[in-house]
């Protein structure tokens, strides 16, 4: 019998860290079933020499949670070699909920991810209440990448405590147990894990602190001892971590519960404070806990322009009379009187350091120097610097995308993130492809992951390619206890890119109307994915949707080929 697939000849980088070497690899159904020399013909055979080859990138912090229930292709996550996602992040998501708070979830998530109301009030169908009846509901669906989703604290605070648990008041002893019993169902019906926000930076579109962010410590810990008794599951955090003992809360919460905890992490100073956290790590593990930090393959940074949810000069008044006009037709009017604008914007601006602020480029340069800030383009102009910004928000008919670093860069370079990509219990995360629509457009880190640190860097530090991938996609897919993928051996998922890396590039971020009621999204195209492969079906070719949805909902925690879960 021949196999379904045959990729013929490529560099094989399996996702184990070790070495690059020349095979084939076999596909019958959606498994792997050799790599090596292939004597046997393929169905359909695909000529990989001169390609690398690698397993399906796994992206564990994403927030397609709304976009799962009416969209059949995870974009922008799969344009980028990614076959799994991880949905239900920060504690924020849809399920459980009564219909009177509808509302109150959309606000949450409006203002926490900055997905426009309108369009999640558009796009959501509300079949569900329970977190079973909304993995149902994925688990209905078709898509180009397979997702998992989970149980976030918010809802279920939500849920449980009414106005009271929105409200960040204390929980009682039964309703922290309510909590965990609800966490550990949603758990046993497929939800992969459970999530909760504890970071100021995390608000409703009201500009209220999200519901969990003061969540005392037996309620966290409650929750978590409830999914423990599951025997599966595992617990994602982000933190401020400003308040004393946090990285205590966090260690008892995996001591009741016997489960994997990740947390977020990034540079958020100028200088090294993130090294506290990576000390955390080092002593959960060394306790034998599997805790790790999911950090970012660059800046964390937002866009901001005519088209952008953060557009600089909006409160000009020049702006104002336009505003309600097409983007191309307001560019063109500012134009017409870009002095008067020029002056405006002055006032408006006057918070705004221009020595941070970048023209991202295309390619997109994302380790810009101080030489390439828009305040240095405008000296070495001589030009005045507001001037110069308020040209280049004007430029390409208003849809110019201008950069500010804001995480991971304090130190004007990637040096932080190096540091943390490199550390023993730390794995590349917080994406964030289906949020953010507006403002960033960072699911394309595995794309920058590779090009970036194995190819393009010259400022510092980089890593090898087998390193990266293993990242990417083996130690992402251990980290949330999905242990039948991410690596390219017999027995493991068939999800596969051949990718020319010389080619591997990223476009400049563009802003597309595609969202229910015509909402705006942030996309970002990628060249040098030749082939990306989903439970052995191609779903990608040269970057274009091939049409086949081979992707599904995951339901909890998957075995290795051996049989064995975490």
């Amino acid at each position: 019998m021949p196999f379904d697939l045959v990729i013929r000849g490529g560099t094989v980088v399996d996702g184990s860290g070790g070495q690059p070497h020349t095979a084939d690899v076999a596909i019958s159904g959606d498994r792997i079933v050799e790599v090596g020399t292939v004597d046997g013909s393929g169905a359909r055979e695909i000529a990989a020499a001169g390609a690398i080859v690698t397993p399906g990138f796994v992206d564990i912090h994403t927030h397609y949670d709304g976009q799962a229930t009416w969209d059949n292709r995870l974009q922008p996550s799969s344009q980028h070699g990614v076959t799994t996602v991880v949905a239900s992040n920060c504690g924020v998501g849809f399920a459980p909920v009564r219909p009177q708070d509808h509302h109150l979830l959309v606000e949450l998530m409006e203002g926490v991810e900055d997905l426009p109301g309108v369009v999640l009030h558009e796009g959501l169908s509300w079949e569900w209440e329970s977190v079973a009846d909304y993995l149902d509901v994925l688990d209905s669906r078709e898509y180009d990448i397979d997702i998992a989703a989970q149980v976030c604290h918010a809802p279920i605070r939500v849920y449980v405590m009414g106005e009271r648990g929105a409200n960040r008041e204390p929980a009682t002893a039964n309703e922290i147990a309510e909590m965990g019993r609800l966490a550990a169902a949603g758990v046993r019906a497929g939800a992969l894990g459970f999530t909760t926000s504890r970071t100021l930076n995390h608000r409703t579109s009201r500009g209220d602190p999200t519901p969990t962010l003061t969540a005392a410590r037996e309620e966290l810990v409650g929750i978590a001892q409830a999914i423990g008794e599951t025997g599966r599951g595992v617990l994602q955090v982000v933190s401020d971590f400003s308040v004393d003992g946090e990285g205590d809360t966090l260690l008892e919460m995996m001591r009741a519960s016997g489960r994997p905890l990740s947390f977020s992490l990034l540079q958020t100073a100028p200088g090294s404070g993130y090294r506290g956290k990576l000390d955390l790590l080092d002593r959960a593990n060394a306790e034998g806990l599997a805790m790790r930090a999911q950090v970012a393959a660059r800046a964390v940074g937002i866009l901001v322009g005519l088209q952008a949810t953060v557009n600089p000069i909006s409160r000009c008044p020049s702006y104002q009379a336009v505003a309600e006009r097409p983007v191309a037709e307001q560019a063109k009017l500012l134009n017409e009187h870009r002095e008067q604008l020029v002056a405006e914007a002055r006032e408006s601006m006057a918070r705004l350091p221009l020595t941070m602020v970048f023209d991202l480029g295309d390619p997109p340069n994302y380790e810009p120097t101080p030489a390439d800030s828009v305040a240095a383009q405008a000296e070495r102009l001589g030009v005045d610097p507001v001037q110069h910004y308020v040209d280049l928000l004007l430029a390409d008919d208003g849809r110019a995308l201008l950069y500010v670093p804001i995480l991971n860069y304090s130190d004007g370079n990637l040096d932080a993130a190096a540091e943390l990509l490199g550390h023993r219990h730390t794995v590349p995360g917080l994406g964030d492809g289906g949020a953010h629509v507006g403002t960033i457009c960072d699911a394309s880190f595995s794309t920058t992951l590779l090009t970036h640190w194995a190819r393009d860097r010259n400022r510092g530090t980089t890593y090898d390619l087998p390193f990266l991938v293993q990242r990417q996609c083996r130690a992402t897919a251990e980290t949330v206890g999905l242990l039948d993928r991410g690596l390219l051996a017999p027995g493991y998922k068939a999800d596969v890119n051949v990718i020319d890396f010389d080619a591997l590039a990223l476009s400049r971020p563009r802003m597309v109307h595609d969202l229910p009621a015509g909402g705006k999204r942030l996309m970002q195209d990628a060249t040098g994915y030749r082939h990306t492969i989903v439970s052995g079906v191609e779903t990608y070719a040269d970057g274009e949707p091939t049409g086949a949805l081979p992707g599904r909902l995951v339901r909890g925690q998957q075995a290795d080929r051996a049989g064995a879960t975490r």
